[in-house]
């Protein structure tokens, strides 16, 4: 059974996990389950990015079908307590990177296994003795632990991030290595490994300037293991958001699309020692050391925004600078007070943007619109951002109604997203999506709205784009005038007859 929600229309399958996943919404296997040995990874080279809140990792393998006959399922290990952790998962083919990417589907052994699975299917059955080079890359949320866990004001931040020397590995693995790019060459602690590991006999990690090397090591058998960490400076925040919700209104009487996000931050860094010094803080702003605070946020917006603002939990937040011009548009915050570590900051801010620069009209289609954006922005820093989880509602004019151009006998439910009338394509990994009506001011039943969750998310997918096509009928677009001058007629109607009403009070005459 394939999830369907996790089968987007892009150029690559795309998968996040979520820690709170029913039993139900996985492929269940049976307990004694270990993926058969058709495969066997000739070479793999594991580079893990930690230049920023997050790790970023990516697996170059190739891999060779040993089985006498074709195989088209390949398994990619996980432990059960990182699995949550987990997002944006993408397979291709590395030889062809522009061809479409692999379906992937979470699999689990068993509700209490420690070790989970994600099913990686080629597009074609790989046929014997035949080789195919994977590039495989996701997201580690949470993965940067400080240590210590309290500093001073102005100290230096170290951070931990723990991991495995062997790649994860479901099959034998010929020769392996892995390489961390870290932001800095200050690096007080990493694991060192015997030499008699290390495939050339050399000091394991081999180190040059902010890179270190675990590895190469050869015949690394299925399922193994080397615990290993490394400890460096990154006085940067580690902004981690619980939840980002983004509204996307469209307005073709206006000819406006509202934008707004509502943010729930919180500092992972290390905590402070002793209380805050607002004196400290003041000093240091005049040569602007190195924090592990954060202190501003900075929106790369659409050519065109307009109108920002930004409110927080107080009111309006008065420090913020906008810059617009036909190259750009950026929008500068300063939060009410600097985030350090263990902190939380929520805020919303919203701008406006003319419509025709994300909708138009579909080719011999009638009134059918094709709606383009963004399917969440947020702010753009160096340290990077991730997301817990990320809900997108698109509030469409009222009586707008979704579509799908592809006939139902013809629909591919694991490419395309639907129901009912419903389509819309994203190469954002989706764990639910739903429809309904949100009413505003003068509307009669409501807006139509739809309403996408993802969870597991980094600011690098900010810009990935949400396409949805909807119809909106030449009638509908008349309903709420119809509807204010009904109401005004009405108004005038009872009050005619009201005022026409005789209510005086009279003689009463006497019956003879």
């Amino acid at each position: 059974m394939r999830l369907p929600t996790l089968a987007v229309v892009a150029l690559a399958s795309l998968v996040s996990a979520d820690s709170n996943l029913t039993d139900q919404s996985r492929n269940i296997l049976p307990s004694a389950f270990k993926p058969a040995q058709h495969f066997r990874n000739v070479n793999l080279v594991r580079n893990i990015n930690l230049e920023k809140s997050y790790a970023r990792e990516t697996i170059n393998v190739v891999v060779e079908n040993v089985d006498a006959q074709p195989q088209a399922e390949y398994f990619l290990p996980f432990e059960q307590s990182s699995l949550g952790r987990i997002g944006g998962l993408e397979v291709r083919d590395k030889k062809d990177p522009e061809k479409a990417g692999f379906l992937v589907d979470i699999v689990e052994v068993d509700p209490y296994d420690s070790t989970e699975y994600y099913k990686i299917t080629f597009p074609t059955a790989l046929p014997s003795k035949e080789q195919i080079t994977l590039s495989i890359t996701y997201n580690t949320l949470s993965a940067l632990s400080p240590v210590p866990a309290q500093i001073g004001q102005t100290d230096k931040q170290y951070v931990r991030h723990t991991f495995s020397a062997y790649a994860p590995s479901a099959y034998t693995t010929s020769k392996q290595k892995t390489k961390l790019k870290l932001p800095g060459v200050d690096v007080p602690d990493a694991t060192v490994l015997p030499a008699e590991l290390n495939a050339d006999g050399k000091e394991d990690p081999q180190k040059q300037g902010t890179s270190y090397t675990y590895g190469p090591y050869n015949e690394i058998p299925a399922g193994s293991a080397q615990k290993v960490s490394v400890r460096y400076e990154f006085t940067k925040p580690l902004i981690h958001a619980k939840i980002l919700e983004r509204d996307i209104e469209v307005s073709h009487w206006g000819n406006n699309i509202a934008l707004e996000e509502r943010h729930w931050f919180t500092n992972r860094a290390a905590t402070l020692k002793n209380h805050f010094s607002r004196v400290t803080y003041q000093q240091s702003a005049y040569y602007n050391p190195p924090t592990s605070a954060l202190k501003e946020m900075r929106f790369p917006l659409t050519v065109g925004s307009m109108d920002p603002y930004f409110v927080d939990e107080i009111g309006n937040v008065s420090t913020s600078r906008f810059r617009s011009n036909v190259r750009e548009a950026n929008l500068e915050l300063k939060p009410r007070y600097p985030i350090f570590g263990g902190w939380n900051y929520s805020y919303k801010v919203g701008w406006n943007n003319d419509l025709k620069g994300f909708l138009r009209r579909a080719k011999n289609a009638g009134d059918q619109y094709v709606l383009k954006v963004p399917f969440f922005e947020g702010p753009k820093q160096a340290e990077g951002v991730e997301y817990a989880r990320v809900v997108t509602r698109v509030i469409l004019p009222e009586g707008a109604k979704y579509v799908s151009s592809i006939p139902l006998s013809e629909r591919d439910f694991d490419t395309d997203f639907c129901d009912r009338n419903v389509h819309f394509e994203t190469s954002v990994p989706l764990i639910s999506n739903s429809t309904g009506l949100h009413p505003t001011f003068m509307d009669t039943i409501g807006r139509t709205t739809l309403t996408l969750t993802a969870i597991n998310m980094v600011d690098e997918f900010r810009e990935r784009d949400l396409v949805v096509t909807y119809d909106y009928p030449f009638a509908a677009r008349f309903r709420k005038p119809l509807v204010i001058f009904g109401g005004l007629l009405a108004v005038f109607a009872v009050s005619w007859v009201v005022g026409n009403l005789d209510v005086s009070i009279g003689r009463k005459q006497r019956s003879t």
